[in-house]
């Protein structure tokens, strides 16, 4: 099951990182009435996904509780240059983004004069290249006694190693030209599952959010424009929030956050856009479930079939899986509810070969 999909939220000393983190867990304990919620350890929050379609289909069919689905995030210590000799908390930081699926790198993009900045001038870039470089320095040592060892385990006729050391091979040269692993492209799907269990460092796919101060938090400025152009250069994606518009939407009565982000040009929070940009950097979907009990959001892996989807509710769900009845979701608002997708034909029985969809309604028939 999928319950357990966290990112790890990084950054240098004084750039926002535990304001924003503390913005998420805490907008995710003001909603604790409605919603399941649990702080696993201090540093640990689990965070619900914004997604509309739940709501609606919630009305359509009566539904006396919503549950939405949910991401981790893991507020990891504050990184040093060096780390990765172990310097400051460097073996435990490097420790728990081994433990993290993904890497939300907050930047500093603001200026001001009475938050210091650990190298004393602001620039974001180069505050994502010391974290970077830490991770590449690591992953560089690890590949450097591992390679070898695997060429020449190959050498001696092992095809396993053979393969390992062909893979590996590769992600250590995009290292040494100072390029992270993800950049790494599997020809086929064993490649990338020997690639996947090396558990690279820099193969982890980044956010990097762009804190800006206030007035830029609906266009963002040069700073954040900086970061946009790395991230586009490297794989990764950037989002721009402003944790102190956050930390106050935090203190706000719910009824009155909506007109706040208007006046600030804004048609949502920061916060819901990290959660979201969170939940595709992982390739995460959608499917849900829907009656007079419940409405709820389940995760799945992109590209799942049906019987693996169904496993996210419980392993018997997967083990006895007969077939899914399937509504997708604009056939599910159109008709007004199941009943009327039904007698519209809208309502598929799909087997196991089906490959689920994002906003997929689904009813799993099963026996175990």
């Amino acid at each position: 099951m999928i319950m357990g999909f966290r990112c790890g939220i990084v950054g240098l000393p004084n750039v926002g990182k535990s304001t924003l983190f503390n913005a998420l867990t805490e907008t995710q304990a003001a909603q604790a009435a409605n919603y399941p919620f649990c702080t696993i350890e201090p540093n640990v929050g689990q965070v619900s996904v914004p997604d509309e379609r739940l709501d609606k289909i919630a009305a359509i069919a009566s539904s006396a509780k919503i549950i939405p689905t949910q991401l981790g995030f893991v507020d990891i210590a504050g990184l040093v240059k060096g780390a990765s000799q172990g310097e400051g908390l460097g073996n435990q930081f490097l420790g728990n983004i081994r433990e993290v699926d993904a890497v939300v790198h907050v930047l500093r993009c603001f200026e001001d004069d009475d938050i210091q900045h650990v190298s004393n001038k602001v620039d974001p870039t180069a505050d994502a290249d010391v974290v970077e470089t830490e991770l590449m320095l690591s992953d560089l040592e690890s590949l450097e006694k591992r390679v070898p060892a695997a060429e020449k385990k190959g050498k001696a006729g092992d095809k396993d190693a053979k393969a390992l050391a062909e893979v590996l091979g590769a992600a250590l040269e995009l290292l040494r030209e100072g390029k992270p692993a993800r950049l790494f492209e599997p020809k086929d799907e064993e490649e990338e599952r020997i690639f996947n269990q090396a558990q690279l460092l820099t193969a982890k796919p980044v956010l990097y959010v762009c804190n800006v101060a206030e007035e830029d938090a609906a266009d963002g400025n040069e700073l954040s424009a900086q970061v946009a152009a790395k991230a586009a250069a490297e794989g990764a994606q950037s989002v721009v929030v402003s944790a102190a518009i956050e930390s106050e939407l935090v203190e706000m009565p719910e009824e009155d956050r909506a007109e706040y982000l208007t006046e600030l040009g804004l048609t949502e929070s920061g916060l819901a856009r990290v959660v979201r940009a969170g939940y595709e950097l992982l390739q995460l979907q959608t499917y849900f479930t829907a009656g007079p009990k419940e409405a709820r959001a389940w995760t799945f892996p992109k590209g799942a079939k049906a019987p693996q989807a169904a496993g996210e509710i419980h392993t018997d769900f997967e083990r006895g899986f007969i077939k899914a009845e399937t509504i997708g979701y604009d056939d599910f608002i159109a008709s007004n509810g199941e009943a009327g997708a039904r007698d519209a034909g809208k309502l598929r029985q799909e087997g196991k070969d089906y490959d689920v969809q994002d906003g997929d309604v689904l009813n799993f028939k099963f026996n175990v």
